[in-house]
C-alpha cells in the first residue's frame, strides 16, 4: 500500500523508512536538524541555504528578508525514529503532502549524503500514506496514541514492554522527549512545527488521553509488539 486517495481537508498518517531498514540520523545533530526541517520544509517559499541563513539564531528563527509563512500542510503530529519516521498531516493546499514530502525528504538525504559522503537516496521508495478520515474518531484516538506515545515508547530503556508495564515513568520520559510532538501537545503548547487540530478535540484533558493511552498500550500489548504495522492491521 502506498499513499491512499486524499483531497485538501483529509487528514493522512505518513511513514518513510530507511533504505534497507538502515538508520536515517546517526547522532543527535541530526536529529535535531529533523525537527527544524519539519518547520523549514513546511512552507511554499524555498531557500536553499536556509541553514546557513539561520545559523547562530533560534531553532525556528525566521530571516525578514523571507516572506511570511505559507505552509504547505498542517502537521498535527509526528514521532522521528532511528530509521523512519511518523507523521500525522492535514491536506490544506492541493498536493500540498506530496510537496512537503519532496522537500522534507529531499532536503534529508542529500544533508545525508554529503555528511558522511554516502551516495543514492536515504529512503526505501515511495512514503506511506493512510487517509486516517476513512476510519473514523476512534482510529484517530487510537493513531494519536500510536503516533505520539506508542512509538517513543519503543525507544524507552528496555523497550516497548518494558514501557508498558512501567506506564506512569515511561509516560513522564516522554513528555520529555525531544524528538515527538508528544510533550507540547500533553502541554497544550503551540509548536511553531504545527498544530494538533482535531487531536485537541478528540480527548477533553491530558488526563483523559493518558487514561486512554493507557487502556489502549495494555489491552493490545499482543499486537503492538507483532511484525504487523498499524497501516495493515489499523492498530
Amino acid at each position: 500500500m502506498r499513499v491512499e486517495p486524499h483531497t485538501v481537508g483529509s487528514i493522512v498518517h505518513v511513514v518513510k523508512r530507511g533504505a534497507r531498514g538502515l538508520p536515517i540520523v546517526r547522532d543527535t545533530a541530526d536529529k535535531q536538524r529533523f525537527v527544524r526541517l519539519l518547520y523549514y520544509a513546511n512552507d511554499t517559499y524555498h531557500d536553499e541555504f536556509w541553514e546557513q541563513s539561520t545559523k547562530n539564531f533560534d531553532k525556528f528563527f525566521r530571516p525578514d528578508k523571507w516572506p511570511e509563512q505559507d505552509p504547505l500542510v498542517k502537521i498535527l503530529a509526528w514521532t522521528l525514529m532511528p530509521n523512519h519516521f511518523h507523521l500525522v498531516l492535514k491536506e490544506t493546499t492541493e498536493n500540498g503532502i506530496a510537496k512537503f514530502m519532496q522537500k522534507l525528504c529531499g532536503s534529508m538525504t542529500t544533508h545525508f549524503n554529503r555528511k558522511y559522503k554516502e551516495k543514492g537516496s536515504l529512503f526505501q521508495g515511495a512514503y506511506k500514506g493512510r487517509t486516517v478520515d476513512l476510519h473514523g474518531d476512534s482510529y484517530l484516538r487510537l493513531l494519536a496514541v500510536y503516533v505520539m506515545l506508542k512509538n517513543p515508547f519503543e525507544l524507552y530503556p528496555g523497550g516497548l514492554t518494558k514501557a508498558i508495564h512501567s506506564f506512569d515513568q515511561a509516560y513522564e520520559w516522554t513528555l520529555r522527549h525531544p524528538f515527538c510532538s508528544s510533550g507540547d501537545f500533553l502541554a497544550g503548547k503551540l509548536s511553531p512545527i504545527g498544530d494538533p487540530d482535531i487531536f485537541g478535540e478528540l480527548f477533553e484533558s491530558p488526563i483523559e488521553f493518558k487514561k486512554f493511552a493507557k487502556e489502549s498500550l495494555l489491552y493490545k500489548l499482543d499486537l503492538l509488539t507483532s511484525k504487523s504495522d498499524l497501516l495493515e492491521t489499523g492498530f
